[in-house]
């Protein structure tokens, strides 16, 4: 076994450091200790020969770019927002080794908020991060020492690299966390980005955006409710009609008709409220086309409903002004999708002995999306694990330490052929 109790020691103390960020917990929530998690993590990597070269969290000018979404905007106008979130980059191998002959391996130590507390029954490990992504973050070093074990070359003339992230949970779409590193130059010849995928290099990632649908009108109380405008029955009906309308989209990407929220109270008419749709799309051209049909269902849908309901008592006068009271706009579009086609380094992963993620199976979304367009360079997702069968972001999340172990070794053989794939560059 690869993964001594070192190792699951330094999982269990990293599951115990809640890692999840603002936009998990919200701006009152306690600040994510990513700081504590990753020292814990460049001290456990020591051993092996890596140093830190990078220990920081983004620019603010990072984020005064496109792609960044909105809540990220809005959330970054806490100058606390950034300084909770730091990225760390460590390093194998001196500087004189070139990019062709590094690995970037990408971890995030970020979470999502709640979870079961970090536990360990015999060989299963529970946790928020157990699989998504601390215990693959924890069964890479393990894979990078038994590495350096088989081929004294590794970390001499030829580099690891591993960026262990924030910002890639909560929405944020690594804009604080990868990609700044990925700017940066922190790359290599071949990068992996370590998230669940059964031992399968993925060789694509998704990208996603959001909707909302907005109405700001005026409230009502419940005695005379006609005199308001009702929001939960006019996005309640958007919800339902254009749901319907994107159905047929559920076929080529994730259309998930998401939060819709007025109010809780019963004795009152809400005359303001959102509705938002998650879309995910594999090709910009297929992003684009959804932006349309989403466009296009919302008009026809507060058609319908302006249709529908001009004649009744309770919501003629919201069906007369939601023309005027309701619009649509964009949190989050315009990130890329990686889709990539590196020959030599899919040859290499395949001659290590790691099996391709199957054509037909979706892809996912995660932060590799910001390696799309990096010349000279082959991106692969590849971890431990089921995101579905692990309960990832769910109350029972967990993972199998054999998985990790398995993971660990698949790191190894990686490591040991790409190592050897280089000799003749020297």
């Amino acid at each position: 076994m690869t993964l001594t109790e070192d190792d699951i020691a330094l999982l269990l103390r990293l599951l115990e450091t809640p890692t999840a960020g603002p936009l998990e917990v919200g701006r009152d929530g306690p600040r994510p200790r990513l700081h504590q998690a990753q020292r814990d993590y460049a001290r456990a990597a020591a051993p092996t020969g890596f140093r830190t070269v990078h220990h920081a969290p983004a620019d603010p000018a990072d984020l005064d770019r496109p792609g960044v979404p909105a809540a990220v905007r809005e959330a970054a106008a806490d100058p606390g927002f950034l300084r909770c979130q730091p990225s760390l980059v460590l390093r194998l191998g001196p500087d004189t080794v070139p990019r062709e002959r590094t690995v970037m391996f990408n971890v995030h130590l970020d979470t999502v908020a709640g979870g079961p507390p970090a536990s360990r029954d015999g060989g299963l490990v529970r946790g928020r991060g157990a699989v998504d992504a601390k215990g693959p973050a924890v069964a890479l070093l393990a894979g990078v020492r038994a590495a350096r074990e088989r081929s004294p070359r590794l970390g001499r003339d030829t580099a690891v690299l591993i960026q262990a992230v924030a910002g890639e949970e909560g929405g944020a779409m690594g804009v604080l966390g990868t990609r700044p590193l990925v700017d940066r130059g922190h790359t290599g010849r071949l990068n992996v980005f370590c998230e669940p995928t059964s031992g399968r290099f993925l060789t694509r990632s998704t990208a996603s955006m959001t909707a909302r649908v907005s109405v700001r009108g005026e409230d009502a109380i419940d005695d005379r409710p006609h005199i308001g405008h009702n929001a939960s029955v006019l996005l309640g009906f958007l919800a339902h009609r254009m749901g319907r309308s994107l159905d047929g989209h559920a076929r080529t990407g994730a259309v998930c008709v998401a939060g819709l929220h007025t109010g809780t109270l019963h004795n009152r008419v809400y005359g303001s409220g959102d509705l938002l749709f998650n879309l995910s799309y594999a090709d910009a051209g297929a992003g684009r086309t959804l932006e349309r049909e989403v466009a296009g269902a919302f008009d026809t849908a507060l058609e319908e409903f302006t249709a529908s309901f001009a004649d009744t008592a309770l919501f003629a006068r919201t069906a007369a002004d939601a023309r005027g009271l309701t619009r649509l706009d964009w949190p989050k579009r315009g990130l890329p999708v990686l889709d990539d086609r590196d020959a030599w380094g899919h040859d290499l992963l395949l001659r290590a002995g790691v099996p391709r993620w199957p054509a037909d199976e979706p892809a996912f979304t995660c932060d590799a999306i910001w390696m799309a367009g990096v010349p000279d360079a082959c991106t692969v997702v590849l971890g431990p694990g089921d995101l579905a069968a692990d309960g990832a972001h769910g109350d029972d999340e967990r993972v199998r330490l054999s998985d990790l172990d398995g993971f660990a070794d698949t790191v190894a053989r990686l490591l040991t052929a790409f190592t050897d794939a280089t000799d003749g560059d020297q």
